[in-house]
């Protein structure tokens, strides 16, 4: 009696496509490290999940830890090209960021890991992080010289002040959930909250460019 084959899925030799390989090895590192932390993170899970052998994975990033300043740097890179399409407005900026926290919680849980492994507030890429953030300071400085932000508070708490209003729902989902009954993922929290924000953003205008409480209901 003839044997019958049996079929199996066709792979995809990576190696013909460099990029593509690179992309989705990237895509799963930042699945992993966001859901793990550097620490928790195996690069097993990640090959796997990018569906080439480990040894691929080293040949293209060297180790975890290569792999990780690469995932850092490139988020990095993104959210600087997002500020450049920041809106100006106060409300709308404060809006815009939230959207991007909504739709990036990678980034956030990342972020939180490496939190939780430095107390001290080392980073890694801390020099072009810090250039980033420099700049993002720079923009807020700029802002409330053109008079569209109030100039009597420091620019750099100004902007720390505006990340952890846009960031910190989705970072503690538990808080959002506590404080407001809805989880930061239903779509009824993301509407009231970005309102709430474009009126809180009121207060950092300058006073001659604020609105009669008539306007804002």
């Amino acid at each position: 009696m003839p044997t019958l084959s049996v079929l199996r899925p066709r792979q995809h030799p990576v190696g013909r496509h460099p990029e593509r390989t690179r992309e989705r090895i990237l895509a799963s590192a930042l699945k992993e490290f966001s859901d793990k932390g550097f620490a928790g993170a195996r690069v097993d899970r990640i090959a796997r999940r990018a569906r080439i052998n480990k040894r691929m994975l080293y040949h293209y990033f060297g180790n975890k830890a290569h792999l990780f300043r690469e995932i850092l740097a490139r988020k990095v890179r993104e959210r600087s090209a997002w500020a450049v399409t920041a809106p100006d407005d106060a409300a709308e900026s404060l809006a815009f960021w939230f959207d991007a926290a909504c739709r990036d919680r990678d980034w956030v849980r990342l972020m939180e890991w490496e939190a939780l492994g430095s107390a001290d507030g080392a980073v890694s890429g801390d020099a072009e992080r810090r250039a980033a953030f420099q700049k993002g300071v720079g923009q807020v400085r700029h802002r409330q010289v053109r008079g569209l932000l109030r100039a009597d508070v420091d620019p750099g708490h100004l902007l720390l002040a505006m990340v952890a209003l846009t960031t910190f729902p989705a970072a503690f989902p538990q808080f959002t959930l506590l404080l407001t009954g809805l989880r930061p993922t239903d779509g009824a929290f993301v509407t009231r909250h970005a309102t709430f924000l474009r009126r809180l953003a009121d207060g950092l205008r300058p006073t001659r460019q604020r609105q009669p409480a008539e306007a804002r209901r």
